[in-house]
């Protein structure tokens, strides 16, 4: 049984159709990446995937997280899938951490929800936390989100969806919003992490650099539908469908440029 199943999945706002007909399917350990362009759905697609849908969305077909369905599900009925078997990173830290609260009791939530610690036990797993993703300063956890830095925040992001071992990590554009410094220090980290602990990836990105780097299996998307899945050689170096090929042309152009840039 896949980890993650998604089967005919079509999610609509009002008359809109943002995903049509997704179907595909993640392995436990598995590593898959969904590319496109704006508005192509990927991003609509791993939100259905955990049941985080906006309430203007709606969604049909299947999608099963360990062998649970999802849609249709209420909040309540999900929650408790939500930590330990998958979690989700998003773009913007700063909008996804509460800003209101010191980022140790942000770690210390779902550490305390699903696996019931409490007291030293909790202070030291939120310090572990912290330190599996280099940020060992015992001032970060009494720090809050907007004291600092993009990269911090993000790997404070990471923290909290690890803390409660999830055995698939579904990851949003997560270093889009940084530097180019940081974000390579950020996808090092993301990569550690999951080969480490053997956990499933789903990674949503418009950069096919990052993709084919994070994944072994890539699905492309364009205007809501599934246009091309197959393996990352595949993918990059025969490409079937057009949109595709424009992507992987796109990308060696960019490269192209960026050494002819270094040379000078």
């Amino acid at each position: 049984m896949s980890l993650l199943d998604i089967s005919a999945l079509t999610v609509r706002a009002g008359a809109k159709t943002l995903v049509d007909g997704v179907t595909f399917s993640l392995d436990a350990g598995e590593r898959v990446g969904i590319i496109g362009e704006s508005g192509s759905g990927k991003s609509v697609t791993s939100l259905a995937a955990l049941g985080l849908l906006p309430d203007a969305l709606t969604a049909t077909g299947s999608v099963r997280l360990d062998g649970s369905e999802v849609v249709g599900r209420s909040d309540a009925a999900l929650r408790p899938l939500r930590g330990p078997v998958a979690q989700i990173v998003f773009q913007e830290p700063l909008t996804a951490l509460d800003p209101l609260m010191r980022v140790g009791r942000q770690i210390a939530e779902p550490l305390r929800r699903h696996l019931g610690l409490r007291g030293a036990a909790l202070r030291e797993a939120v310090s572990r936390a912290l330190a599996e993703v280099a940020l060992p300063d015992a001032r970060i956890a009494r720090s809050f989100p907007f004291e600092l830095s993009g990269g911090q925040r993000q790997r404070v992001a990471i923290a909290i969806a690890l803390a409660a071992r999830p055995r698939l990590l579904v990851a949003d554009e997560p270093t889009t919003a940084l530097d180019v410094t940081v974000q390579a220090g950020v996808l090092d980290l993301l990569e550690t992490l999951v080969r480490e602990r053997g956990m499933g990836l789903l990674f949503i990105s418009h950069d096919l650099a990052v993709v084919s780097r994070m994944v072994e299996r890539i699905v492309v998307m364009q205007g809501g539908v599934v246009v091309e899945e197959g393996p990352v050689t595949q993918i990059v170096g025969a490409p079937r469908h057009p949109y595709t090929a424009a992507l992987v042309e796109s990308a060696r152009v960019l490269d192209s440029a960026l050494d002819a840039g270094g040379s000078e």
